[in-house]
């Protein structure tokens, strides 16, 4: 079959596939690709056997069609139509002498049954058998199965019994008896014969072949009312058992071969798995019967180029029972002479190989693909199939071979896929944690502004208003109506000195004073400043195995101090108040966890915020937090909450999770809380207080917090 490359028997429609590998599992000569996306199929790899065609539910395969050719050469006749003897399965909606005088009326002059060639066929191989019952032969019947040989099994072509198929046996003898030179067209079940009818030591024979699906397709576009043909007999030769071919056992029975299941003198092999096993253990050696019948589908009546949807046992009825009524009052004497007489046209043919081997990678080779494929061990192979191919070895083998693609592995694309999303996960997460802290850096931006524009201006006044507060306090002590009244006015105004006081350290924190020291002796430090009442329990764990970090001493006991104090006040009754260092080669970590209150959950995405708290009225400022969080950035660290204020939940209290890089990166790291310098903000502060005067030691309390 080697000039059935001069066409591509069948084609993917690149629109239609939708990539579920199925042909490419179908296919037993792998002769289909995936390439950008699309199973494409290699003409020179293919042997026509259309099991793509059948499998395939989206319709993305195309096979060559004549069909233009077709109508065009029954219009001047004459023209033979030979026909399949699995037509009955197919064509079940009118009688097989209607069907013939259904051709007859869309051009052709003679329609014979290809059942009288199989009659002469199985005459020859009756004869092979018996004339050489020692050597051993694979039947030639089925076009698919000699290109399979021919191709990839080259060594077994001279087993390939020297037989012509049924329709090359017909068409010979129609050329005998009508003429040679008149066109013939072959109708079938199947793709093959589209190939075969090209291969070199037969060519000529038959001048095309169409599917049953494309004879209905013809009828639909130029006789619509075939059904309604008259009934007409087929024309000679007459089919006789021959007939029974396109099911199981057919060329055995027609060929009266006894069939001896103690020495398996006749092996049958049907389908796409069977065929091949029973060919690669004819070529072990394992199966040499006398002869090896090989069909690549289950029965010719399971042909890719049926319409029909019927169950291979329907199929085979319909083919049973019309041989049946075909031979109940068969003219058997006129059917052996006729055989006598068209014996001497010979039904031989030559085969040739046209191997498309391929070389084996080494077993370095299929590693390295194994590998990059996830499977490093046996047991990583889990040759589900999923691919299209056996086994993941016969798939690496194919992507060595640029047949396949990793992406074909189920299993690695789906560990991609979750690999993917997790990389997404993080990214998303990074991106979230990242505005956050652009969010929070912008409201710690505005404080820094906020401070180095308005604290001096404050802070004047402020005084003024504290000092003449406690002067009146002391003049009319004595006076306890108007006491009360001085001691608002004090306490008030001296909580504003604070939270201004507040802005004033969280402005001048853009830089870090980094020294190497001790986590735990920093935890030491900071619990010195706080005052822990009796009725608190404190808990102090050290896990870390290296204690040493390199951070700004005082500004991270500043952080521990106000996260201390803040548990405390969050425990008015008493409670546990837990502190726990842990460290990793890279990393520091710090835990301080209470079992106070808690934090109300709407509340947990605003506590960083500067002038948020949670606090009672007159005893929060709001700016310990936000100063924490901002000391932390400036570490290139990270902080965060988990807390429960609903005892419905689970046992209240805060924890407070803080990571910090156990060496910071040796620049200088500001937080650039204004493009332009205070210095300028200053000015313009002044200008608008002062009529555009401003004194030197005003100017440099400004800016100093930015030169520190």
């Amino acid at each position: 079959m080697t000039a059935q490359n001069e066409i591509q028997l069948v084609k993917t429609i690149p629109e239609k596939c939708r990539i579920c590998y199925t042909c490419v599992r179908e296919c037993p000569a792998k002769a289909i690709r995936v390439v950008h996306g699309q199973a494409e199929v290699i003409p020179n790899r293919c042997i026509g056997c259309g099991n793509c065609v059948k499998v395939c539910s989206q319709k993305a395969k195309e096979i060559y069609s004549p069909i233009d050719f077709i109508v065009k050469t029954v219009k001047t006749p004459p023209t033979i139509a030979i026909v399949a003897p699995s037509f009955p399965a197919e064509f079940t909606e009118v009688s097989p002498l209607k069907l013939c005088g259904a051709l007859k009326r869309l051009g052709f002059s003679k329609v014979i049954e290809v059942g009288a060639g199989a009659d002469l066929v199985a005459q020859s191989y009756r004869k092979l058998v018996s004339q050489n019952p020692h050597k051993s032969y694979i039947a030639t019947t089925c076009p698919a199965i000699i290109g399979y040989v021919e191709k990839y099994f080259p060594e077994l072509v001279q087993y390939l019994a020297p037989i012509v198929s049924p329709m090359i046996a017909t068409a010979r003898v129609a050329r005998r008896m009508y003429g040679r030179d008149i066109p013939i067209i072959f109708i079938g079940p199947c793709i093959a014969k589209k190939g075969e009818i090209r291969s070199q030591s037969i060519k000529g024979d038959v001048d095309e072949v169409i599917t049953f699906a494309e004879l209905r397709t013809i009828f639909e576009q130029t006789l619509p009312d075939w059904q309604n043909s008259p009934e007409s007999e087929f024309d000679p030769p007459i089919a006789g058992p021959g007939a029974l071919f396109p099911i199981s056992r057919g060329l055995i029975q027609s060929a009266s071969i006894p069939e001896d299941l103690t020495t398996s003198n006749v092996i049958v092999a049907e389908g796409r798995s069977e065929f091949i096993e029973a060919i690669k253990e004819f070529r072990e050696g394992h199966c040499r019967p006398n002869l090896l019948e090989i069909l690549a589908c289950e029965g010719c009546i399971m042909g890719p180029g049926f319409t029909t949807k019927d169950s291979l046992y329907k199929r085979r009825s319909f083919v049973s029972k019309y041989v049946h009524n075909k031979l109940r009052n068969f003219d058997w004497q006129l059917w052996r002479q006729q055989i006598a007489l068209l014996s001497e046209i010979s039904m031989t043919r030559t085969f040739s190989p046209s191997e498309e081997k391929t070389p084996q990678p080494s077993r370095e080779e299929i590693e390295e693909i194994m590998h990059s494929l996830g499977k490093f061990k046996p047991e990583d192979e889990l040759n589900c199939g999923a691919c299209g191919y056996d086994t993941c070895i016969d798939h690496a083998i194919a992507i060595y071979h640029g047949l396949a693609q990793s992406e074909m592995c189920l299993p690695y694309t789906i560990q991609k896929l979750r690999e993917t999303v997790e990389d997404l996960a993080k990214s998303n997460e990074t991106l979230r944690k990242t505005r956050e802290t652009l969010i929070q850096a912008e409201k710690l931006a505005s404080i820094g502004q906020l401070a180095a524009g308005i604290a001096h201006e404050l802070n004047n006044p402020l005084g003024v208003v504290l000092m003449y507060a406690h002067l009146l306090l002391e003049k009319y002590a004595s006076d306890e109506s108007l006491r009360e009244d001085l001691k608002m006015i004090a306490t008030q105004a001296d909580r504003c000195k604070r939270i201004v006081a507040g802005l004033l350290h969280f402005a001048r924190q853009n830089k870090l004073a980094l020294e190497i020291t001790s986590l735990p002796k920093i935890i030491e430090q900071a619990l010195k400043l706080v005052i822990i009442p009796p009725n608190i329990t404190l808990k102090i764990a050290d896990h870390t195995k290296d204690p040493t970090v390199e951070l700004d001493k005082d500004q991270i006991i500043q952080v521990l101090t106000n996260l201390i104090t803040n548990a405390v006040q969050a425990m008015p009754n008493g409670g546990t108040l837990t502190i726990i260092t842990e460290d990793s080669p890279n990393e520091v970590f710090i835990t301080v966890e209470d079992t106070g209150i808690g934090i109300p959950k709407e509340n947990l995405n605003k506590i960083f915020e500067p002038f948020f708290t949670t606090k009672e009225r007159g005893k929060g400022t709001g700016m310990g937090l936000a100063i924490t969080y901002g000391i932390i950035k400036m570490h290139r660290g990270q902080i965060s909450v988990e807390s429960n204020a609903n005892p419905k939940d689970g046992p209240t209290g805060t924890k407070f999770y803080i990571s910090l890089p156990r060496y910071q990166e040796h620049s200088q790291f500001f937080l650039d809380f204004e493009d332009e310098s205070s210095e300028k903000f200053a000015t313009v502060a002044d200008k608008k207080q002062t009529n555009n005067k401003i004194t030197q030691e005003e100017k440099t309390y400004y800016t100093k917090w930015n030169r520190a």
